[in-house]
């Protein structure tokens, strides 16, 4: 593992923590570099073993995983880490590797970009995932429990649709009560979903609701999120449908 200082934070605010995992130093401390400038604090690891047991035990706002790496690739890494946790991931692909992103995708990555990339890409998603994610928390502002279906003072409203439940504020969903544990993408495309049942979105309004920035990503991109959005609510409910595909259209949610 290497380690890094980072910048004082900006006043009145926490710093963002960017967690690199990559085998290849000089990419490890190239970016760090370029994320510290942005005024982000990063944590580098240039091995997924020991890369998985700081994130669990000291989870960063967001990681970027290199996909081949030695002992315990990204793949083997971002396995790992979706049992216990829903930290924003955005995978590092090499252009031949469309497999490798459709797996990533599958198994709960957030985003992904394909190696050689520039360095203006890769902050501009970052950025897009964080500003989806919400404002950071200061230490020790978490609910320390509790029912979060009773909503706080200033919180944006609740979402109810029939026995789904979403709470913007803190990005929480229930399903009969259930809880159900999604990505921060997977949020936004199940909120757009809910606003309006019924209605069919189509795979580019899905895509502008969860990439806010004009970033690109194909159809396969939506439909891996879909995808893993009813296996997690199946999980919990065997008979979940509430998520229709019209081929050709795009996808609608029912609250019936």
């Amino acid at each position: 593992m290497i380690a890094e200082p980072a910048p004082a934070p900006f006043a009145g605010e926490r710093q963002r923590s960017i967690a690199l995992v990559d085998d290849d130093r000089n990419i490890l401390a190239t970016l760090s570099i370029a994320l510290q400038s942005e005024g982000y604090a990063t944590r580098l690891y240039s091995d997924g073993e020991a890369a998985l047991k700081a994130l669990i035990a000291n989870p960063p706002d967001l990681a970027v995983f290199d996909i081949k790496m030695p002992r315990m690739d990204g793949m083997e890494l971002l396995r790992a880490l979706r049992e216990t946790s829903d930290l924003p991931v955005i995978f590092l692909t090499s252009k031949d590797e469309e497999q490798d992103e459709e797996a990533g995708l599958a198994m709960g990555a957030d985003d992904y970009i394909a190696k050689p990339f520039s360095q203006r890409l890769l902050l501009a998603r970052i950025r897009a995932i964080l500003r989806r994610a919400g404002p950071a928390p200061e230490p020790g502002s978490e609910n320390g429990g509790g029912d979060f279906l009773q909503e706080p003072a200033s919180a944006e409203p609740l979402v109810h649709r029939g026995r789904l439940v979403m709470d913007p504020s803190r990005h929480r969903v229930t399903w009969d009560a259930r809880p159900v544990s999604l990505t921060v993408t997977e949020f936004l495309i199940l909120e757009a979903l809910a606003q309006r049942p019924g209605v069919i979105k189509s795979r580019n309004q899905l895509m502008d609701a969860a990439y806010p920035d004009d970033v690109f990503v194909d159809d396969r991109t939506v439909d891996s999120h879909i995808k893993r959005l009813r296996r997690k609510f199946r999980s919990v409910d065997p008979e979940f449908g509430a998520i229709s595909t019209l081929y050709g259209a795009g996808y609608s949610f029912s609250d019936a």
